[in-house]
């Protein structure tokens, strides 16, 4: 092979990672989030959501969360039941997988949740749709904003078994989390 074969590799590598880049940096400003994509790896949110699906979330900077209750009230509805959908870690834990679930209602510090106990601190009682009990205490305990990685926008069905087929390893390469309901 001679030179200028390896000269046009070279370039055509580079023009791709720029271009790689430069949507991903779009995504980022759009989305205020970082993946700005995750795939759901359980079915506790169906009807709503499956295993399989890709969801794009966008950060709390960019939108505001309406919980259950309060979309109850006025109407408002995401992935067909009030309230919007969010994606979280446990307690904040960073290592921990991200759980997506509904946003059901605000605790203040002190407020009763789902068992009976007093909340440690304020935040979000979430839910699986599927599911019959609240994530609180025992998944977490009340989900901090600080804990919410993003809020559910739009889904697409079936292509995040992609991402789920290849586990962790390709996280570290497109950002594109896997996020466990329960």
């Amino acid at each position: 092979m001679d030179k200028s074969f390896w000269i046009g590799l070279a370039k055509d590598v580079v023009f791709a990672v720029t271009v790689v880049a430069v949507i991903a940096s779009l995504a980022y400003l759009l989305a205020g989030t970082w993946p700005v994509m995750v795939a759901v790896e359980s079915g506790s949110m169906m009807p709503h959501m499956y295993r399989g699906d890709v969801v794009f979330i966008q950060g709390i900077s960019r939108t505001n969360i309406i919980t259950y209750r309060v979309g109850k009230e006025i109407n408002y509805t995401s992935f067909g039941d009030y309230g919007d959908v969010i994606v979280y870690r446990p307690d904040g834990n960073p290592n921990v997988m991200p759980i997506i679930h509904r946003a059901m209602y605000w605790v203040d510090v002190g407020d009763m949740v789902p068992d009976g106990a007093r909340a440690p601190h304020s935040g979000y009682i979430t839910k699986g749709d599927h599911n019959s009990g609240y994530d609180q205490p025992g998944l977490s305990g009340p989900v901090k904003p600080e804990w919410i990685v993003g809020v559910a926008k739009a889904r697409i069905p079936w292509i995040g078994y992609f991402r789920l087929a290849f586990g962790s390893d390709v996280t570290h390469i497109t950002g594109f989390v896997r996020v466990m309901s329960y």
